[in-house]
């Protein structure tokens, strides 16, 4: 007599529970955001798709949990194909698998105490103190003229390029440490744009906390741009002295703050993802902003000129209906982009191109010809490598 084959082995894999990682539910308006904290892979799905996917959390066997969707719902699901998105997602436990264990938050007690009662008091004191200065002294406030703290304009390319380069990362380390503080797995990594390298923080986790606690992960960037103007405008106004002090590192130092300025400054350009954007987008619930605010600043341009403006269908309606408000502040992101460049980048770059042309036009020293020709000389590498990396970038694209 043939064995009996196993009972368990011989149903179908969908009426046996799929094993899965540990998930989290975090609701987000009409929608709840679902993921493993462990590795920052999440989604966001409406109610009943969340539902769904609890029960398979929670060791319902699929075919079951599709026929409580069913009646719950009165809705057949594509039970299968969900089950193929949660094994691309990573939330399947394949064969052999353990579950993923929860990883201990590194400098999580460090970004507690930058973030604690007795660092926001110190944080107060020291920017009510550079009010205070600055009224004292205008002279202090900021200026593009501060740029300028030497005749040698190389010398000065090369102070602001390094001299930024630590306080950009430190606008990023606040951000990963105001995430680590509420038990993120943030990430500080180093990228490009362009042929720049830039700081870059990651914070996936950010999505699957409560509103509330992600406003200070969002903005301690800006804080600490503003903690470091007020720092280097008190530290030149120590430096200056009552006796003449150290001017050149005096000066220095107001370079520096008014390049923190510009960076501040840059926060305002709405039709970009700022960190002032992401704030907006999480005050309101939005999705993806950015997107259904271009949508609809070129649709407005479209009608003007009889155009049909296009299916919006594939845009969030949270993001469509903040959009039509929020497409004007793009705008006048636009316009203040105009003013920067009005009142810093062309003055500033008047003062450099007559200064270094100047020089080969009348009487000047070797150095200052040597400081002119390497002014030039970097600009046109910069350029070399930006048409390069363009280049690059474009064979790339193609050959993909």
């Amino acid at each position: 007599m043939p064995p009996r084959p196993d009972s368990d082995t011989a149903r179908s894999p969908l009426d046996r529970p799929q094993p899965m990682h540990p998930l989290v539910f975090h609701p987000e308006g009409e929608d709840v955001v679902v993921g493993r904290a462990d590795t920052d892979t999440y989604v966001v799905l409406p109610e009943d798709g969340a539902q769904l996917v609890r029960w398979l959390a929670d060791g319902t066997p699929p075919a079951l949990a599709a026929t409580r969707y069913r009646e719950r719902w009165g809705e057949e699901v594509d039970i299968q194909d969900l089950l193929d998105s949660l094994a691309e997602l990573g939330f399947l436990l394949a064969d052999g698998e353990r579950p993923a264990e929860t990883r201990p938050v590194r400098h999580q007690r460090l970004g507690r105490a930058l973030f604690g009662p007795a660092a926001w008091v110190c944080y107060a004191l020291l920017i009510g103190l550079w009010l205070v200065e600055s009224v004292r002294s205008p002279d202090l406030l900021p200026d593009y003229h501060h740029i300028f703290f030497t005749r040698y304009y190389s010398l000065i390319v090369l102070f602001l390029l390094v001299g930024q380069t630590p306080l950009i990362a430190l606008h990023e380390i606040f951000h990963a440490l105001a995430g680590r503080r509420i038990g993120l797995h943030s990430r500080f990594s180093l990228g490009r744009r362009l042929y720049y390298v830039v700081a870059e923080t990651s914070m996936d986790g950010l999505v699957a906390v409560p509103r509330r606690q992600r406003y200070l992960p969002i903005l301690a960037g800006i804080l600490l741009d503003v903690l470091a103007l007020a720092t280097l405008t008190l530290a030149a106004d120590l430096l200056r002295g009552p006796d003449g002090g150290f001017p050149l590192a005096a000066g220095l130092c107001l370079a520096l703050a008014y390049a923190t300025v510009l960076r501040l400054a840059w926060q305002l350009l709405f039709y970009l993802r700022t960190d002032l954007y992401l704030l907006m987008t999480t005050l309101l619930g939005c999705v993806d902003l950015h997107t259904a605010a271009t949508y609809v600043l070129r649709a407005r341009l479209r009608r003007l000129i009889g155009r049909p403006a296009g299916d919006d269908a594939h845009l969030h309606p949270t993001d469509l209906r903040v959009a039509r408000w929020y497409s004007w502040l793009m705008v006048l992101g636009y316009a203040f982009t105009l003013l920067l460049g009005v009142t810093a980048a062309v003055p500033m770059a008047y003062h450099v191109v007559v200064g270094v042309l100047g020089r080969f036009t009348g009487e000047t020293s070797a150095v200052e010809l040597i400081d002119s020709a390497t002014v030039l000389g970097l600009s046109a590498a910069q350029l070399a490598v930006a048409g390069a990396i363009a280049v690059r970038d474009r064979r790339a694209a193609r050959a993909a």
